[in-house]
C-alpha cells in the first residue's frame, strides 16, 4: 500500500491532490519519504510518469529518491524525471540547443575550469590578479548569473552607480562569456540562466514544458536561488501543481545564492497553497531536539515548529570545555576511544564538525598520533587531484579540440619545453587565420626552435590519433592511451613513495569509475561521461559506512546523521563567525548552521569550546559562543557525585563511583559497573543519573 507507515502529517502531504503545497519538514522528519510516496501515489492513480518533474540539489539525493520510487512502483522505472537542477537544465539545453547559439555537445566547466578562464581574462585585460582575485571574480560572476544578470546588465548597473570595481568585474564577465562561447562551454550558472531565458523568450517552448510537467516537486526548497526559483515558477505556472519541501531552519547556503525568502514567501506566491508541517523526528533523542530548539527559536525569520520524537531519551547533550585546540582534539579522541572499547560502537558512528577548514589541522594531527582512522570530507576531492585533472582535461580536449583554454592547459603536460613564447606565436597564427590553436600547429614550423616544433607536432599527432578513435572505441580505451602517453604510471612507480603510490591508485580508480559508467549508464558517449563528472557534488564522495571518524565543516553536514556528534570551536568570533556578529541576517544563518549541526546527532551531542585557540597564526583568549548560552545547558553539581555514590549510565547501566579525577569542568569519575564484568570506566558526570 502506497500510504503505509506514514504518520498523519506525512499522510496529509502525500494525499494532497492538485494545487500548490508547501511542506515544512523539520530535521529528521521523513522529508524524502514524503517526496517518494507522493510521487508513487501520483503514479498509482494513473498519472503519466513523464508528467512529473522532481528536482533536488545533489546526485546522491536524486539517486535515493529514484531508487525508492522504483521500489514502490517497479513498473515506472526511469520514466519519471528525477534529478538535480543542473542535470535537468543540461538535458533541457541539449534538447533545445538549436534555439541558442550553442553546439549540442557543449562542455560544462567546473569551478577549476572557470578560474582558469578568468585568469586568462585578467591577463588579456591587463588586470592585477592581486587586486582582482580569480576566486572573487568567479563569486561575482556566479552571483550575477544566480540573479539572471548578463554581463550587459551588470555593465549598465555598474556604470549607473559609477563603481569602478563593479565596472571592471563586468568587463571581465563580458570577456569570460566570449571565451566560454568560443570553447562551446557553459558553467553551472549558465545552465540555469540560459534555461530560464529560453523559456521566457519562446512562449511555445514554455507552453510545451508546462504541459509536459503537470506536477512539479522541489526538494530542499530553502536552498533555491533566484534563477532556480524563477525556473520552477515558470514551469509550474499553468497548473500550479507545485509541491515544495524544505526547512527554513536549515537554510545555510546564502553565500552561494540560496534565498531563504523563497520558502518563507511561498504563501504570498501561491495564496491558495496548503501548508503542512512535519514535526515528528525519527533521528534524535528528546534532549537533543529540545536543546536545538532553544537555540533556533532565537531567529526571527522562521516558521515556528518544535520537533518531537517517540525515541527514548537515553543519550546526552554535554558542554566540553578545553584549554586549547590541541586539548580539544585530545579530549574528543578520548571520548571516541572510550565508547569504541566499551560500548561496541564503530568509528563511523562519530563525526567532528567545525566552522572553518583551518580548524581541521589540530584534529588531523591528533587523529594521526592516536592512530584513529578518519576521513576528511570537503578537503581535496577525487577529481581535483592533479593527475586526475590532467587526464580529464585530455578527455575534454578530445571531445572539443577547438577549446583553446584546455589546449593551453595540456599542451605542455607532461613538460615538453613548450613555453609562453611558443603559445603566443600559436595564438597570433590562430587569430590571423581564424583557426584553433591545434589547427595552428602546422604553420609554426619555421617560426620556432626545432625541439619545440617537434614537441608540438608529436602532441598534435597524438590528439589526431585519439580523435580518429573517439567514435570507434570505448572511453576506457581512450583514457588508457592518454595515461600511457602521459607516462604517469611509470613515473610514479619509479618515485616509489607513499604519495606516488596514492597517485597510481587514483588513476586506477578513475579507470574503474569509467568502466562503471560505461557499464551502468544508458549512454556510452564521451560527452555524457564528461557531463557526469562535471555535475558531481561534494557529498557524492561521502561514504557513510567507511569505518572511520568523519571530519567536516558544518556546511557539508546537512543530510547526514551520526550516533555521536562533536561541534567544535564554539567560541564568539569563530562560531558564530566574526563577520556575522553585527549583521542580523548573517547571524541568523550562523544560528541555522548550528541547528543543522546539532540535529545531525542521534544520541550524543557535544558542544565544544576552548579557552584559548591558535588559528591563522594568532592565539587568542575566548568566551563561549552565544549558541552554548542559548542552549541553556546546566553544569552538573559535582558535589553530588562522591566516592561510593550509586549511579546509572545510559549505556553501561548501574555502577558505583570508586574515584574522582580532576576538578571543575575537567572532573571525571572512575566507576565500577555491575553489568560490564566489573570493569572500571572513566566517564563524565553529565552522562550519569544518581540512584
Amino acid at each position: 500500500m502506497i500510504t503505509k507507515n506514514l504518520n498523519p502529517s506525512q499522510l496529509e502531504a502525500v494525499l494532497h491532490n492538485n494545487g500548490p503545497l508547501i511542506v515544512f519538514a523539520g530535521a529528521g522528519t521523513g522529508k524524502t519519504k514524503v517526496i517518494v510516496h507522493r510521487i508513487a501515489r501520483l503514479l498509482f492513480f494513473d498519472t503519466v510518469p513523464y508528467f512529473i518533474l522532481a528536482v533536488t540539489f545533489t546526485n546522491k539525493a536524486a539517486a535515493e529518491i529514484k531508487m525508492r520510487v522504483t521500489n514502490l512502483v517497479p513498473e515506472v522505472k526511469q520514466n519519471v524525471w528525477i534529478s538535480t537542477f543542473h542535470s535537468f537544465c543540461t538535458y533541457f539545453l541539449r534538447t533545445e540547443y538549436q534555439k541558442i547559439n550553442l553546439n549540442q555537445n557543449f562542455l560544462i566547466y567546473n569551478s577549476y575550469d572557470q578560474k582558469n578562464v578568468i585568469k586568462e581574462c585578467l591577463f588579456e585585460l591587463n588586470i592585477d590578479e592581486n587586486k582582482f582575485k580569480p576566486s572573487t571574480v568567479a563569486d561575482k560572476i556566479n552571483h550575477a548569473k544566480n540573479n539572471l544578470k548578463t554581463s550587459h546588465v551588470m555593465t549598465i548597473e555598474a556604470k549607473n552607480i559609477g563603481d569602478i570595481f563593479s565596472t571592471t568585474i563586468s568587463d571581465i564577465y563580458g570577456l569570460y562569456q566570449k571565451k566560454l562561447s568560443r570553447a562551446n562551454a557553459l558553467d553551472f550558472g549558465d545552465l540555469v540562466m540560459y534555461t530560464v531565458f529560453m523559456l521566457q523568450e519562446y512562449p511555445m517552448l514554455l507552453e510545451y514544458y508546462q504541459e509536459k510537467y503537470k506536477y512539479v516537486i522541489v526538494d530542499e526548497y530553502q536552498d533555491t536561488n533566484y534563477a532556480q526559483y524563477i525556473l520552477i515558477k515558470l514551469i509550474s505556472e499553468r497548473y500550479k501543481n507545485i509541491c515544495v519541501v524544505g526547512d527554513d531552519d536549515q537554510s545555510i547556503y546564502s553565500w552561494r545564492g540560496a534565498n531563504i525568502s523563497n520558502i518563507l514567501n511561498f504563501k504570498n506566491d501561491y495564496p491558495k497553497s496548503k501548508i503542512i508541517k512535519l514535526k515528528q523526528n525519527y533521528r534524535s533523542t528528546p534532549k537533543i531536539l529540545s536543546t536545538a530548539y532553544r537555540v533556533i527559536r532565537n531567529n526571527n525569520s522562521r516558521i515556528d515548529k518544535q520537533l518531537w520524537t517517540k525515541n527514548s531519551d537515553d543519550g546526552s547533550v554535554e558542554i566540553l570545555k578545553s584549554k586549547n585546540e590541541n586539548d580539544e582534539a585530545s579530549k574528543i579522541i578520548d571520548f571516541i576511544l572510550l565508547n569504541i572499547r566499551h560500548a561496541k560502537y564503530n568509528f563511523s558512528d562519530f563525526a567532528v564538525f567545525y566552522r572553518t577548514n583551518a580548524q581541521s589541522r589540530s584534529f588531523e594531527d591528533a587523529f594521526k598520533r592516536s592512530k584513529v582512522p578518519y576521513i576528511i570530507i570537503g578537503a581535496q576531492k577525487f577529481y581535483d587531484h592533479a593527475e586526475i585533472r590532467d587526464i580529464i582535461a585530455y578527455l575534454k580536449f578530445i571531445h572539443n579540440p577547438k577549446d583553446d583554454i584546455i589546449f593551453k592547459k595540456i599542451v605542455n603536460t607532461p613538460k615538453r619545453g613548450i613555453g609562453k613564447m611558443s603559445i603566443k606565436m600559436l595564438e597570433k597564427i590562430a587569430i590571423d587565420k581564424d583557426i584553433s590553436l591545434l589547427e595552428a600547429i602546422p604553420f609554426i614550423n619555421n617560426l620556432n626552435k626545432k625541439d619545440v616544433v617537434t614537441s608540438l607536432n608529436f602532441f598534435s599527432q597524438f590528439i589526431k590519433t585519439l580523435l580518429e578513435l573517439k567514435d570507434s572505441v570505448c572511453i576506457k580505451e581512450i583514457t588508457e592511451k592518454i595515461v600511457a602517453y602521459l607516462g604517469y604510471l611509470k613515473e610514479f612507480k619509479t618515485e616509489n613513495t607513499f604519495e606516488s603510490q596514492r597517485k597510481i591508485e587514483n588513476i586506477k580508480e578513475l579507470i574503474s569509475a569509467i568502466v562503471d559508467f560505461e557499464k551502468y549508464s544508458s549512454s556510452k558517449l564521451l560527452a555524457d561521461y564528461l557531463t557526469h563528472v562535471a555535475l558531481m557534488n561534494d557529498t557524492d564522495f561521502i561514504d557513510e559506512s567507511n569505518g572511520k571518524v568523519t571530519l567536516m565543516t558544518l556546511h557539508l553536514a546537512k543530510g547526514l546523521e551520526f550516533n555521536s556528534v562533536f561541534i567544535c570551536g564554539l567560541e564568539e568570533g569563530l562560531f558564530p563567525i566574526k563577520e556575522s556578529i553585527l549583521n542580523p541576517e548573517a547571524l541568523e544563518e550562523e544560528r541555522r548552521l548550528m541547528y543543522v549541526g546539532m540535529t545531525r546527532a542521534k544520541k550524543y551531542l557535544y558542544l565544544c569550546w576552548s579557552a584559548e585557540r591558535t588559528i591563522y597564526g594568532k592565539t587568542k583568549r575566548n568566551i563561549p559562543s552565544r549558541f552554548i548560552i542559548e542552549s541553556e545547558l546546566k553544569n552538573e553539581d559535582s558535589s553530588q557525585y562522591e566516592v561510593g555514590t550509586l549511579v546509572l549510565h545510559p549505556t553501561f547501566g548501574k555502577g558505583k563511583i570508586t574515584e574522582r579525577i580532576g576538578t571543575g569542568d575537567d572532573l571525571k569519575l572512575i566507576i565500577l559497573f555491575e553489568n560490564k564484568q566489573e570493569k572500571k570506566i572513566l566517564v563524565k558526570i553529565a552522562r550519569l543519573k544518581l540512584l
